[in-house]
């Protein structure tokens, strides 16, 4: 762990500060895209699991 963090320490140094809030920024985005299309994926998932279970259940 201390070897990820060392690298991670002389990527921020070695590039300029804008540019390495750049790249944070487009991480935390590309972050939040991921995890709203995750969870509309699993919505829709356990929607059509429940159709199918009423559906079997002969609910």
């Amino acid at each position: 762990m201390k070897n990820f963090t060392a690298k991670v320490q002389r990527f921020l140094k070695s590039e300029d500060g804008p540019t390495a809030v750049e790249y944070a920024v487009m991480l935390a985005l590309i972050v939040i895209v991921c995890l709203t299309a995750i969870t509309a994926v699993g919505t829709q998932a356990a929607k059509q699991f429940n159709n199918i279970a009423n559906q079997v259940g002969g609910k």
